[in-house]
């Protein structure tokens, strides 16, 4: 057996390879985990997503993003989905993000079939590889057996994650110090192929007048495409309006992120440098001539994202309900 064949469960493939660069974190996890104790755990979180996703199609986006502010922060916890004044959720750079509620929903049905057994956080990480299985990605076995975080703080959301006007070099040095590549940021970067973007996520690219008028001031973005998005924002008073971050296929997970950067439609500052620096431009190249080589590639980064420092037994536990932890 070579090092690109797999094990077999829950009708997705596992690839060992991944499996053998997770985290050491994350030794504890298996794709086997609940096959006793809750076996149809799967099944009920996915068709739970599908059910919430056909009220609001936007969901796989915000489901996904969900998983990387969570991971990001203080590990594949669930201490993003914590309530309350001072935990995560009450950080305002977590103000745009959304999902929460079809957790919750998956998280209670599935109390009702195994109740005190599955984590948060693996319903969690369930709910975004499902977003992006139903939105055309790769299907992919994940580990199982999180724990849930007991601590939830404001003040750890800033520090780490990734503002969309940080270099590359930021980022980078960010993304090591979680323990993940170059290749790994190109590669879940192209997570941005869904999901919507309010007008101040990218704002800096634009001159604003007085009166609330855009006007390109990026000069690698493409003239078309930035007159459009200057018109979609200006006037935009509220704070409300949003675009879809990929505006090709933006409801479906692809390699179209990476083509558009290569022609300078990158929505996010952040996105437009990984097709200007040679560290990445040769990968995003790739990457755009090649979906098959993106979906591979995705599959390991988001076992590795979805792995990072991960708490298991005895550490953590599992919450009766996803907003708060259990001793509150």
């Amino acid at each position: 057996m070579n090092s690109y064949q797999s094990k077999f469960h829950g009708g997705m493939f596992v690839p060992l390879l991944s499996l053998l660069l997770l985290p050491s974190s994350a030794s504890e996890l298996s794709p086997f985990f609940y096959a006793t104790s809750c076996p149809n755990v799967e099944f009920i979180v996915k068709g739970t997503v599908q059910t919430a996703a056909a009220v609001d199609p936007s969901l796989p986006g915000k489901l996904l993003r969900l998983l990387f502010h969570d991971c990001m922060v203080e590990g594949c916890d669930g201490s993003v989905l914590v309530q309350g004044e001072g935990a995560e959720r009450s950080s305002p750079a977590s103000s745009t993000l959304g999902g929460f509620q079809a957790v919750e929903a998956a998280k209670r049905l599935v109390e009702l079939f195994c109740p005190a057994t599955v984590s948060c956080a693996d319903i969690l990480v369930l709910a975004a590889r499902d977003a992006v299985e139903m939105t055309g990605g790769p299907s992919i076995g994940v580990p199982l057996g999180r724990r849930d975080g007991r601590i939830s703080l404001s003040s750890s959301v800033l520090p780490n994650i990734i503002d969309t006007t940080f270099t590359l070099d930021e980022m980078l040095d960010h993304f090591k110090s979680k323990g993940l590549s170059l290749d790994d940021l190109v590669v879940l970067s192209g997570a941005h192929t869904l999901g919507r973007a309010h007008c101040g996520a990218f704002s800096e690219r634009f001159d604003q007048s007085d009166d609330g008028t855009w006007r390109p001031a990026d000069p690698s973005m493409d003239r078309a495409f930035a007159a459009g998005l200057a018109r979609r924002c200006s006037g935009d008073d509220s704070g409300n309006v949003t675009v879809g971050i990929e505006p090709v296929t933006p409801a479906v997970f692809d390699n179209q992120y990476y083509r558009n950067l290569l022609v300078g439609r990158g929505l996010l500052g952040s996105d437009s440098q990984l097709s200007a620096d040679p560290r990445t431009k040769k990968l995003v190249l790739s990457l755009a001539h090649d979906q098959a080589q993106f979906f591979r590639l995705w599959e390991q980064s988001f076992l590795r994202l979805a792995a990072l420092d991960v708490k298991t037994a005895p550490k953590g536990e599992i919450r009766a309900t996803c907003a708060r932890p259990n001793q509150q």
